[in-house]
């Protein structure tokens, strides 16, 4: 495994929600993985000493989300981004049920371990984007991310895709970092899917 090689890692988690009102939409589209196993994923192992991690978030999981945060060894910071969502092939904003009020915006975290350094502050915070597929995120994030903190190396986990410079981990890659399923007991039972 790489250990300690990225300076950047993007995360967006199959989380798992135990809400009844919301529970198996996520399901219907991609395995998820419940906060448990999600925790024991070894991703402070990927990380270089002075690192980022960009973690996808919905407003229902934040305390789930925190407490993956501290679990891969990495220091809540602030909100990087926040996705407004727009319809996909209309004009107007998207909006889900949401669970008081109907929701629109998904938020990145951004968290560190150790001293990592900004490398611009131009780096502005709302992403404005048409949806896509079910839970797939703006490419903006990605640019933003590297215009944030320099051309490091990085890695994507639960990628769906595999974008020039960044190494890939998940079920609808190639992994690049294939001996990571080794280290992950709780997700290597679901390799072919997950």
């Amino acid at each position: 495994m790489t250990i300690g090689r990225y300076s950047i890692i993007y995360a967006d988690p199959p989380w798992r929600y135990t809400a009844k009102k919301i529970q198996g939409a996520a399901e219907n589209h991609y395995p998820t993985m419940s906060i448990s196993e999600l925790c024991a994923l070894p991703v402070a192992d990927l990380a270089a000493k002075d690192s980022a991690l960009f973690l996808w978030a919905t407003f229902p999981q934040l305390p789930e989300a925190l407490r993956l945060i501290q679990a891969w060894g990495f220091t809540y910071k602030s909100v990087a981004f926040v996705w407004l969502k727009q319809n996909r092939k209309s004009p107007g904003w998207f909006y889900g049920l949401g669970f008081w009020t109907r929701g629109n915006a998904e938020v990145c975290l951004l968290a560190t371990r150790g001293h990592p350094k900004r490398q611009a502050a131009n780096v502005h915070q709302f992403i404005i984007s048409p949806i896509r597929e079910h839970s797939r995120k703006p490419e903006e994030a990605r640019e933003k991310i590297v215009a944030l903190m320099g051309d490091l190396p990085r890695v994507e986990l639960f990628a769906r895709q595999s974008p020039p410079g960044w190494d890939v981990w998940g079920n609808e890659v190639e992994p690049t970092i294939p001996d990571f399923w080794t280290k992950c007991p709780e997700a290597a039972g679901q390799k072919e899917v997950l």
